[in-house]
């Protein structure tokens, strides 16, 4: 049963991250929907995969990329009630980092897990 806000019905939301952070505009952009979503009230999650995980990593240095550091934002998501963050384990360990290397709380689950998790959402949207 779908559950129903004063705007319409709430759907569940996935965006999953599996770009670097810099270099192309698909994290910032995909960031900005996310905040998006949350506005509308929707149920929002939010996952990273591949070279996604680098946008939640700690230490993020972007001086000599002539690029803002919009890491931070990640931590401003739980004011908006986004509080549904996910990361690949595999993800992480192929790049050698572990949760501690991230800036948010986040739940590290399996990549089987993860896709079992993406078949529960309404829509799903990649980047």
């Amino acid at each position: 049963m779908e559950e129903e806000y004063e705007g319409g019905v709430v759907k569940k939301f996935m965006f999953v991250n599996r770009k670097a952070p810099y270099g192309t505009v698909y994290a910032l952009e995909v960031l900005e929907m996310v905040l998006i979503s949350a506005a509308f009230d929707q149920d929002v999650h939010v996952a990273f995969l591949d070279d996604g995980v680098y946008q939640i990593k700690k230490g993020q240095d972007t001086k000599d990329l002539g690029h803002k550091n919009f890491s931070p934002t990640y931590r401003a998501l739980e004011g908006y009630d986004i509080e549904k963050l996910f990361v690949e384990r595999e993800s992480l360990e192929e790049r050698g980092l572990s949760e501690a290397d991230l800036l948010v709380d986040v739940e590290v689950v399996s990549r089987a897990d993860m896709a079992k998790l993406m078949g529960e959402m309404d829509v799903v949207m990649t980047a």
